[in-house]
């Protein structure tokens, strides 16, 4: 399902916030702190019932609601709010939504990071996780219990690229009063897990969104009362936990995502030529864009055909050793970068199995059908692509010869 009537781009197009002396971009509030008129606007500040009032940087700030707005309207929920980092978005949702003795279902297969919170660090609070493959809706239906408040899963999961069906998803977490809470890193404007029936959409607007690889940060787009929840100055997460993206950083990230369209664009469009061009080389290639990727047909359905299939692929060399081979001698020819992260303009590329992945022990990566020779790429934004994969092909024929 195509979201005609939606358009994440034009969306953010529309949002128009002046600086204060009618500067195109809006004006860096740089203060932790604000002032009252009236000591009456404070209190009444403090207890939520005043509106366009900042009290103090932790809970907002212009520049970070200018943000925040900005990815609500992409998102198309009520609000939003951001965070210093993608995982600080991912833990504060996730304990905001649970309390000791709740349970939560969780992809078998997501970003490193989040497997080790949800595996190593949420019992110490008496939080259970049931790990399961999220693309298979009867194991879902089967995991859930009376006490599920979560289920947690990536639109394209990482690194192995499946595809979440997040309608289907939607549909099982609103049937047993559950909160379907999705991570879109990988497809900002490619897909809106909002408008398929998604809660709560969390980002790390580090990769793609921000593009530039310079900062790090998150974003949480949900509803008004989940986003006043989450920041109450009583009992809210965030803001007694303090993850507070920094304003400078705020507004250099909203002016980037004016640009996010063009660079989805793209980013896939390199994408679909490589992976292409790989599988005609016969090289085993995972990429949803195409026809061969089992659910090609579920990401066509449920993206923005505009913005293409998304800037990652991911290859198989079989062994670790040819993938650690691969990848420096990708370097030395200049095809991008030896790095963990993605989104940037330039290629990166890593072995997530034992990189970005390394947190999931080794039977489980083997059970989710990691490969040790797995490469990601998060190509970049390369002008002559066509240089780009024969660099690449040589790389891998000195490799796998």
């Amino acid at each position: 399902m195509s979201n005609k009537n939606f358009d994440p781009a034009s969306e953010i197009q529309d949002i128009l916030v002046f600086g204060e002396f009618g500067g195109v971009n809006p004006s860096i509030t740089d203060s932790a702190t604000y002032t009252f008129l009236h000591a009456k606007t404070m209190s009444e500040t403090f207890e939520g019932k005043t509106e366009g009032c900042y009290l103090y940087s932790r809970h907002w700030n212009p520049s970070a609601k200018n943000l925040s707005n900005a990815l609500a309207k992409m998102e198309g929920t009520e609000a939003a709010w951001v965070t210093g980092s993608g995982m600080a978005a991912i833990t504060c949702t996730l304990l905001q939504l649970c309390n000791s003795g709740d349970h939560i279902i969780a992809a078998m297969t997501i970003y490193g990071g989040t497997f080790a919170f949800l595996k190593n660090y949420l019992p110490k609070f008496n939080i259970d996780v049931t790990f399961v493959d999220t693309t298979n809706e009867e194991k879902v239906k089967a995991a859930i219990k009376p006490n599920t408040k979560v289920i947690y899963t990536e639109t394209l999961n990482n690194p192995l690229l499946q595809v979440a069906d997040i309608k289907k998803l939607a549909l099982i977490a609103d049937k047993n009063n559950i909160k379907l809470v999705v991570d879109n890193t990988f497809t900002p404007m490619i897909i809106s897990p909002k408008k398929l029936g998604a809660h709560i959409v969390v980002y790390s607007m580090t990769k793609f969104i921000n593009g530039t690889n310079d900062c790090v940060a998150g974003a949480i787009c949900a509803s008004e009362e989940f986003i006043n929840a989450l920041i109450s100055v009583n009992d809210g997460t965030a803001m007694l936990l303090g993850p507070v993206l920094d304003p400078l950083r705020a507004s250099s990230i909203l002016k980037n995502m004016h640009t996010l369209h063009i660079r989805m664009q793209q980013h896939s469009k390199n994408a679909m030529y490589l992976a292409e061009n790989l599988e005609k080389e016969k090289v085993d290639v995972k990429y949803p864009g195409l026809k061969s990727h089992k659910d090609n047909g579920l990401m066509t359905k449920m993206m923005d055909k505009s913005m293409g299939y998304g800037g990652m692929i991911a290859i198989n060399l079989v062994t670790q050793a040819k993938a650690q081979q691969f990848m420096e001698l990708m370097q030395d020819e200049k095809v991008g970068y030896l790095a963990v992260s993605l989104g940037f303009y330039k290629t990166l590329f890593s072995c997530p199995g034992s990189s970005t992945s390394s947190e999931v022990p080794e039977e489980l990566q083997k059970e989710m059908g990691m490969s040790e020779g797995m490469v990601r790429f998060s190509v970049g934004l390369d002008h002559d692509i066509e240089r780009t994969f024969k660099r690449i092909m040589l790389c891998y024929k000195k490799v796998m010869k």
